[in-house]
Formats: structure tokens, C-alpha cells, sequence
């Protein structure tokens, strides 16, 4: 068991140490735009499937309610949260399109719109990056190496340097953070 835990965490670090120097610049990139949107009265949309659909609801629950500091809530929302609206749109018209009618419906321009994809070709998750883009928000993608569908619809893409989908989304939680804590600095320190 040890040998066992001690190779995934050799693994994970690995993948943390590799995405790092290929993504800083997108990660500062992404922490200035929800900077400038938010302080222009803009919000953060956030989505993606299954792993990813729970990191949305943490990156968002991050920014509601405080990451390190205590400090007013900052507008973001985890689209994969209303049962209800997925259901019936998943139901009514197609399962691609629960984030893109969501984003049709929410979005403005200079809004932030985050997808989540671990393989960077969910279906739903660039239907609702191209809805984005129609609205004018900056779109920005969490993906692993696999980066050629997604990249077209996103101003900034952050791409885990891993195929394998959970060291994929140890390095996008781990870069949730940073990028939570360098908009707290940002806008609270």
C-alpha cells in the first residue's frame, strides 16, 4: 500500500511540476481577467461534467463565500447546479446543450465563462464555451493535454500537462486555487 500511495503521489507532483511552466502565464492571464470583470460589475460562469462539474462548484464556492480572506462574496456560479434546468433541457432538447442555454441566459459581455473538460472534448462543455463567445465574455478552458477543440473557443487555456484524468484534475484544482488566491490578493489585499 505504501509503495503504492507513495507512486501516485509521485505521479500527481509530477503532473503539477510539468503543467506549471505551461500554464503560468494563462493562469495569471485568467486571475486578471475575473479581476477586471468582476471589478466592472461582471460575474464568473462555471461549468463542466461528472469531476469537473464538482470543481466548478468549488472554484465557485471559493469565490461566494472566501478562499483565505474574509471579504465581501464575489458572483459566480457553478452552472451545473440546478437539477431543474438541466433536466429539462436535457430532457426538452439535447444533453449538449444544459450549459449553452445556460449561458445564453446569464452571460453578458465581459463576463468570465469557465469550461471544465478533462479530455477537452465534451460536447456540452464547448457548446457552452461557443455560447460565450456570442455573448462577448472571455472564455477560458481547463483541459489536459488534448487542448485542439477547445482552444478555438477560449481566450485563455489552462492545459494539464497528463492524460490521465484524475492527475488532470489534481493539477485544475490545485491551479483553482492559486488563481482563487491571486484574485483575493488582487481585489483585497
Amino acid at each position: 500500500m505504501k509503495e503504492f500511495l507513495h507512486k501516485i503521489a509521485a505521479d500527481t507532483v509530477t503532473a503539477i511540476k510539468e503543467s506549471i511552466p505551461l500554464c503560468a502565464e494563462s493562469v495569471e492571464r485568467l486571475a486578471n481577467a475575473v479581476v477586471i470583470s468582476l471589478e466592472k460589475g461582471g460575474k464568473i460562469l462555471i461549468f463542466g461534467n461528472g469531476g469537473s462539474a464538482a470543481d466548478a462548484q468549488h472554484m465557485a464556492a471559493e469565490f461566494v463565500n472566501r478562499f483565505r480572506m474574509n471579504r465581501r462574496p464575489l458572483p459566480a456560479i457553478a452552472l451545473t447546479t440546478d437539477s431543474s434546468v438541466l433536466t429539462s433541457v436535457a430532457n426538452d432538447f439535447d444533453f449538449s446543450l444544459i450549459f449553452s442555454k445556460q449561458v445564453d441566459a446569464l452571460a453578458a459581455e465581459g463576463d468570465v465563462v469557465i469550461g471544465i473538460s478533462t479530455s477537452g472534448n465534451s460536447p456540452n462543455v464547448l457548446k457552452g464555451l461557443e455560447a460565450a463567445r456570442g455573448k462577448n465574455a472571455i472564455t477560458a478552458g481547463f483541459t489536459g493535454k488534448q487542448t485542439a477543440e477547445m482552444e478555438p473557443l477560449c481566450d485563455i487555456i489552462i492545459s494539464a500537462a497528463s492524460d490521465d484524468t484524475p492527475r488532470i484534475q489534481e493539477v485544475h484544482i490545485f491551479i483553482i486555487h492559486i488563481i482563487c488566491e491571486l484574485v483575493e490578493r488582487k481585489l483585497f489585499a
